[in-house]
């Protein structure tokens, strides 16, 4: 859909027992088996954490109001219990926004038509936007780009980029099937933005603005009106 070498979670805790906004590096991350010190990792418990964030924020809370200790409390464990896990809540942040985007159904040949594709991987953005948790998560994360540069430059890093790339694959596929001119493949980042453009705009800058379910349909066929070889 990290944290500052040196610092484990333990110390962090005793050092702040209030921490409304955490500060963490996510350039660096730490090992999450130096975290837990060897302890086995609860995958119930890391998601009883996360779907705490993910309804936290779908409830209209903002990145700046969640704390490592309110989200511990809403989730019914210990805050030494989150740490453990996540230095600081950007890392934490990161995971619950990545898990989010878990299972992405884009791929290079799912029913062997490259229209019928990219018509499934432009629906997929548009149900996302449908979706209350989802919405309000991509309006949480983008107004994070200014406030909080670093979560955004890894949330891009980490979940965007693999989906554009994904996309862009797809694209490629079009060209060398001849659906797309091949000149067009010279700026494939271009492209990509032409494709998930119409409903991101939709979803995110106007989400008073309806998102009908032929949108992705009508958004393809009319793209590759203009990308298909001329005669």
């Amino acid at each position: 859909m990290a944290g500052t070498a040196g610092t484990t979670g333990r110390a962090h805790t005793a050092r702040h027992p209030v921490a409304p906004v955490d500060l963490v590096d996510l350039a660096h991350p730490v090992d999450p088996a130096a975290v837990r010190r060897g302890r086995p990792r609860n995958t119930d418990l890391d998601r009883t954490v996360i779907d705490t964030v993910l309804r936290l924020i779908g409830d209209g809370i903002a990145i700046g109001d969640l704390s490592m200790e309110g989200i511990a409390r809403e989730a019914g464990v210990g805050k030494a219990t989150v740490y453990r896990r996540w230095p600081g809540k950007d890392a934490l942040l990161l995971d619950a926004l990545a898990a989010i985007d878990a299972g992405v159904p884009l791929c290079t040949d799912g029913t062997g038509s490259f229209r019928e594709d990219l018509i499934a991987a432009v629906d997929y953005i548009r149900r996302r936007s449908l979706a209350k948790r989802e919405s309000a998560l991509m309006r949480t994360i983008l107004s994070q780009a200014q406030s909080n540069p670093q979560l955004w430059r890894s949330y891009h890093d980490r979940v965007v980029n693999a989906r554009r790339q994904m996309l862009g694959v797809l694209l490629e596929r079009g060209i060398a099937t001849g659906e797309i001119r091949p000149e067009l493949g010279a700026d494939l980042d271009l492209l990509v933005d032409l494709v998930v453009g119409p409903v991101l705009a939709r979803g995110m800058l106007r989400p008073d603005a309806s998102l009908p379910e032929d949108m992705a349909r009508w958004v393809v066929d009319t793209l590759l009106t203009g990308m298909r070889p001329r005669d």
